[in-house]
């Protein structure tokens, strides 16, 4: 016979001072759990967002991101002529020759400086990129030194509005677009004409970190990639733009995770803690309800269940409440330093339903762990000792 669940909720509600402590103390480590892996999951979607399906980026071979990497111009035009590559309504191949330098800006927020990503492309940039649109002003001029700046960085760093001249590599710049790359990791960039990058910083104007296609179908990349790493002319290596970004991803977005599920396992020993007590005061007070339920007939199991479904059940309080207090940080904005290009990136806390629920399992997890030893002591408890005490 079952002990009746409305029982197990009349006495939290009777006992409800320590039940919100114990309420409290999940719904911290929940919400701290559940913020972190949000943190992780906006920052690999941030770099993720910033590759396509149908984009493939060539390196020199070895180069574990652009910042190593350099494809000479005779490479860069082998590149561009591969079959694979889709051509323009001018009919000349969509392809980016990209130079990368890093530029310290002042952060809005704190006014000390960040590293920021500086790239300089080509004219068919927008068309390598078809997702990346001009939202204000135009785009920069062949030759010139004009910047387009992402929406984060306006947002982030200081000096970068519209219209705006800025110094930076000792050149004089002017800010002439704000683009929209979809919340990628370009948002957080600064581009321009390459040939005027690669002379403010004295590289030589033929050499380039990376070349960015766009293929003729996501399907074409097999064959494109086996095409350049069988050319003798050539010494490079070839990633699809997602797969590419996913892996800049892993760092940093590990790292996070990591001191994450630290953090939360050092709060949760003590929400564990803090349900054991609250569990075992229930028991100590309720010792002549229990003894009395025995009495009635409830066997040893259904007091065990009935006091894990009670602590189940302010553990499930506290996971909700932790998740709600953490949902408005969902799309708030924040930076850290991408470790495989040394820069400063912008990205937003993702709070999916996946992590939700995932904040919930961990809840329940611990009203477990906090409840199954206050429960077996309870149906331990001498029926005759007790009932005397009546």
């Amino acid at each position: 016979m079952a002990i009746p669940i409305s029982y197990n909720a009349r006495s939290v509600v009777a006992r409800w001072p320590a039940a919100i402590v114990s309420i409290l103390g999940i719904a911290g480590t929940v919400g701290v759990f559940v913020a972190m892996l949000a943190m992780a999951r906006g920052f690999q979607a941030t770099l993720v967002a910033s590759g396509s399906a149908q984009n493939a980026i060539v390196r020199r071979a070895g180069a574990n991101s652009e910042m190593e990497s350099a494809v000479n111009l005779d490479q860069a035009r082998v590149i561009a002529d591969a079959s694979e590559v889709a051509r323009g309504k001018d009919g000349l191949p969509l392809a980016s020759g990209e130079v990368v330098v890093i530029a310290a800006f002042p952060l809005v927020s704190t006014g000390t400086d960040a590293n920021v990503q500086v790239r300089g492309l080509s004219r068919e940039v927008l068309q390598v990129r078809p997702s990346v649109q001009i939202t204000e002003g135009r785009f920069f001029g062949p030759g010139l030194a004009e910047l387009i700046v992402g929406r984060n960085a306006v947002r982030i760093y200081g000096g970068l509005e519209l219209d705006s001249r800025i110094e930076f590599g000792g050149q004089r710049w002017r800010v002439v677009g704000i683009f929209d790359a979809g919340g990628s990791a370009f948002d957080s960039e600064l581009w321009c004409d390459a040939s005027v990058l690669a002379q403010t910083y004295k590289r030589p104007e033929n050499i380039f970190q990376s070349v960015t296609v766009r293929l003729t179908s996501p399907d074409a990349f097999s064959s494109f990639k086996d095409g350049l790493t069988s050319d003798p002319r050539l010494t490079v290596q070839v990633d699809r733009e997602v797969d590419y970004y996913a892996r800049q991803s892993q760092m940093v977005s590990t790292l996070i995770r990591v001191l994450g599920f630290l953090v939360a396992f050092v709060m949760g020993i003590g929400a564990v803690f803090g349900a054991l007590n609250t569990m075992y005061s229930a028991v100590a007070a309720r010792a002549r309800e229990i003894a009395t339920m025995r009495a009635l007939g409830f066997g040893g199991g259904s007091v065990v269940m009935s006091f894990v479904f009670e602590s189940l059940l302010i553990a499930l309080a506290g996971g909700v409440l932790g998740c709600l207090a953490v949902l408005p940080l969902n799309g708030f904005t924040t930076g850290t330093i991408n470790w495989q290009t040394f820069s400063h990136l912008a990205f937003a806390f993702r709070v999916t339903p996946d992590l939700l629920i995932i904040g919930i399992a961990f809840a329940l997890l611990m009203g477990f762990v906090g409840g199954v030893l206050p429960a077996v002591r309870a149906a331990r408890l001498p029926v005759a000792g007790a009932l005397r005490e009546l």
